[in-house]
């Protein structure tokens, strides 16, 4: 058995190099999956009968641009190869190899610290490891497989399932629970029903792990292939419930007449038809997330007065507790504060009126496009046809203005001390008005951005009146 990985080359001298010394090396895991399935192999993980100690003398045979310590206690040692690009230069493989040496893991009751015991052998652990698709090793100088568990058969069945005692798995190790999730979307697989009702059952386990690790998980399911089958699946078996749990009053939440989907589905709709990025994602999946508290109903219509402000708070909020990254956090609370702008606009719009809601938006205007062509989640392909079309009109005016003029950058001909040089007075509140008046004069074309003559004028009457007409 043969796997193409991208420093092949590489790996057989290593695979030599411990075969030379009375040491076995083996791909294990997610390669192996990958390999099985067609897929392409990216990062790859090793194991072997070597000790820490041994693996560092014996990866210097294979050329390795750096040799570091993953985590000592676990026996893991990783590998960085610098491979040689066809057009001259060099390119660093994706991620880094990763050597860990046979071990099992014992969980004492209560704590995610387990006591490891090295000088085990290769089944025993493959045994302790999360699911089946993932406990197939391959040597990599003989090609030879070793499945103890069944993983080969559950891959052409397309079955996610836990190794032995599936309960026992998911205590060992609760974010298990969302990694056997994200293999159900990104691979397309279905759990297996023993493996489904432990899960569910231990749900509860992910209250013991890190807001960081389970932020990580949920952003794969977001990215996959298949985001809002893996958002259904941790609703259905109660993870979402230890995880964000403002999602679950979305669910069952009617939206009719204006919309025939409850709150929940459209948002699964709109996660699934906005690109696959991060950010992007994480808006889709948080737009609405204002609506159950805002929610009522006047004269048989639904309404969600406000949904979009209380959505942003609560995005932050929910965010900020995942631990996730400052930026994401703004750009993507930005976004579901502004998510409803777009789809308001008419192509009676000023030009002045663009330009200002291409102010407001800042950075975040193609995300902000994107968001709304995602929002139309509707079966009718007319109405889709029609925002789309109205979208398309905002993106091009958008694109017409600023090609004219930099909108975002637009200011004032007077600045804060160009005013207290012409009105001889020292800084304070009074200067604000001022400026904010003179920029939407620019805004509005009425005012050239470099015209400090009539910049002056005005301003001067501005503040002898204080009526900006």
């Amino acid at each position: 058995m043969e796997l193409a990985t991208p420093i092949d080359d590489r790996l057989k001298d290593l695979a030599r190099a411990f075969h030379a010394h009375g040491h076995h090396l083996f791909v294990v895991g997610g390669p192996v999956r990958d390999w099985f399935m067609g897929r392409p192999i990216k990062d790859v993980d090793l194991t072997t009968d070597a000790t820490p100690d041994q693996v560092r003398r014996m990866v210097a045979a294979s050329r390795p641009s750096a040799v570091y310590d993953v985590g000592a206690r676990f026996g893991t040692i990783g590998v960085v190869y610098t491979v040689p690009d066809p057009s001259g230069g060099t390119f660093e493989a994706t991620g880094s190899v990763e050597i860990t040496t046979f071990r099992t893991e014992h969980y004492p009751d209560g704590t995610r610290k387990p006591t490891v015991q090295f000088g085990t052998s290769l089944d025993e652990d493959l045994a302790r490891r999360d699911f089946t698709i993932n406990a197939i090793a391959v040597n990599l100088l003989t090609g030879e497989l070793h499945d103890p568990c069944g993983g080969r058969d559950d891959i052409v069945s397309k079955i996610v399932r836990a190794v032995g005692d599936a309960d026992a798995r998911f205590s060992d190790d609760p974010l298990r629970l969302l990694r056997g999730v994200r293999f159900v979307c990104e691979l397309g697989f279905t759990l297996a029903e023993p493996t489904r009702a432990a899960m569910a059952a231990g749900a509860a386990g992910l209250d013991r792990i890190s807001r960081e690790r389970i932020a990580s998980e949920l952003g794969r399911i977001l990215v996959s292939t298949r985001p809002a089958m893996g958002l259904r699946l941790a609703t259905d078996l109660g993870l979402m419930e230890h995880i964000i749990p403002d999602v679950l009053p979305m669910r069952g939440m009617s939206q009719r007449p204006v919309h025939h989907k409850d709150v929940f589905e459209h948002t699964m709709g709109v996660v699934e038809n906005i690109p696959a990025e991060a950010g992007l994602r994480w808006a889709a999946l948080l737009h609405d997330i204002g609506k159950p508290p805002t929610k009522s109903v006047n004269h048989g219509t639904v309404h969600f007065f406000g949904h979009e402000e209380v959505g942003a708070r609560m995005a932050n909020r929910i965010m900020r507790g995942l631990n996730l990254d400052v930026a994401l956090i703004a750009r993507v609370t930005n976004l579901v504060r502004m998510h409803l702008r777009i789809n308001a606009y008419e192509p009676s719009w000023t030009d002045a009126a663009v330009r200002r809601l291409i102010r407001e938006v800042g950075d975040e205007l193609d995300d902000l496009i994107a968001l709304s062509r995602a929002d139309v989640t509707s079966y009718r392909a007319e109405k889709v046809q029609a925002v789309n079309d109205r979208v398309d009109d905002f993106a091009r005016r958008c694109r017409e203005l600023q090609a004219a003029q930099d909108v975002a950058r637009l200011q004032s001909p007077l600045d804060g001390d160009a005013l207290m040089h012409l009105f001889g007075r020292g800084p304070g509140a009074w200067i604000r008005p001022v400026k904010d008046y003179l920029l939407g004069l620019v805004i509005d074309g009425e005012l050239a951005e470099d015209d400090r003559e009539r910049a002056t004028e005005l301003a001067r009457a501005f503040l002898a009146t204080g009526d900006p007409t």
